[in-house]
């Protein structure tokens, strides 16, 4: 049976419940789209679901939408972008405006000067769109297949970011270090953007966090399909990590991923709905190193106790009626004071003339109606 939906809340809007000092610290939110291109079955060709990504970054821009971002994995169904870099430089010849963003790199996987090439040359056809984001990795099924330890992956990162900062930075770089040693190198194809695009780190760690502030990065985070209570929990961890690198929150920028859908169909929210739990699914057994497959390449998506029903979903997302959307959105920015949203367009085999309808949705009446609330409350 199909969940009901929830109530239209716009009698009695949850943002005129805000203390207005809360709108002090932002005129607008920016927000963008998540491609995560996962292959639910075999009833999905490869090269659709990679068209499907492509065609939603378009439409994406004419709706609005300030960054298209662009996962990267490998080896199996869960997302089939080996490379964010490659669709930021094929999708910037197929837009103008719209920022196009890696979410992420995962550092541990590549060799930093290689990479220090190709991040200059994704900025330069993107014509100075790229957003750089970063991440150590968390998928052993990866890490096996690229000859790479798991377990060093967070020193790994820590310091092949180095490296990309030496190489971003300077002309002529070298290095010395426990990973990787580098003589003095030069990178032809250098960044538009100076001294370089802006640099994403995703972490939930308060770590990786000091150092983003520490070194003037961003912050992109998420709250899974988890509700108010853990966007509070990241929020303190923001806050803990600022202040032990004496640093305002403010003074880094925040990405919230987040699964988000409007409607008022039922059946439809429900098959948004499955297809979010199926990719967190995945999600979990490559992270737990559970993952299953009967032919070597599509993973099972095996229930776990972990699984969120629908209900609790509905509860604890952005997801439902648009005024629900919308208060609900309101709500998640009180709490953790993003500087965007990242919502999930690209999530299993959701038809992709309906998930299109979805992006000119928020582009019409979603993003203009929860700027015009915060724009309207700030003092």
């Amino acid at each position: 049976m199909p969940v009901k939906t929830q109530p239209n809340s716009r009698k009695n809007p949850e943002w005129r419940r805000f203390p207005l000092e809360f709108f002090h610290w932002r005129r607008f939110m920016e927000f963008a789209t998540f491609m995560l291109a996962t292959q639910r079955g075999y009833h999905q060709s490869s090269d659709s679901v990679i068209h499907d990504a492509i065609e939603q970054t378009i439409l994406s821009e004419q709706a609005g939408f300030n960054t298209a971002w662009f996962a990267e994995h490998h080896f199996n169904n869960y997302c089939l972008v080996p490379s964010p870099l490659m669709m930021v430089a094929h999708c910037a010849g197929v837009t103008t405006t719209i920022r196009l963003g890696t979410a992420v790199c995962v550092l541990p996987l590549y060799q930093p000067q290689r990479l220090l090439a190709e991040i200059g040359f994704a900025d330069v056809v993107a014509s100075g769109r790229l957003e750089l984001g970063v991440g150590s990795g968390y998928q052993q099924f990866e890490f096996e297949r690229f000859g790479v330890n798991i377990d060093e992956a967070p020193a790994i990162f820590s310091e092949y970011l180095d490296i990309l900062l030496k190489g971003l930075n300077q002309n002529v770089f070298s290095h010395n270090g426990h990973f990787m040693q580098l003589p003095p190198t030069a990178i032809s194809v250098r960044t538009i953007q100076k001294p370089a695009p802006p640099i994403w780190i995703a972490t939930a760690s308060t770590r990786s966090m000091r150092r983003a502030y520490r070194e003037g990065h961003n912050l992109f985070v998420t709250a899974l399909h988890d509700g108010l209570e853990i966007l509070g929990a990241v929020r303190g961890t923001i806050q803990k990590a600022a202040a032990s690198e004496g640093k305002s929150p403010s003074d880094a920028k925040v990405s919230l991923l987040r699964c988000c859908y409007a409607s008022d169909d039922g059946a439809e929210i429900d098959r948004y709905l499955d297809n979010a739990r199926f990719q967190r699914r995945l999600s979990e057994a490559l992270y737990q190193r559970r993952q299953q497959s009967q032919d070597g390449y599509m993973l099972q998506a095996t229930p776990t106790q972990q699984d969120l029903s629908f209900e609790t979903m509905l509860h604890n997302l952005p997801i439902g009626s648009i005024n629900r959307v919308i208060d609900r959105l309101l709500q998640e920015i009180e709490v953790l004071k993003p500087d965007q949203i990242a919502i999930q367009t690209q999530l299993g085999d959701l038809d992709q003339n309906t998930m299109l309808r979805q992006i000119e949705l928020w582009g019409e009446k979603i993003i203009p109606a929860v700027n015009k609330s915060l724009g309207h409350l700030e003092v």
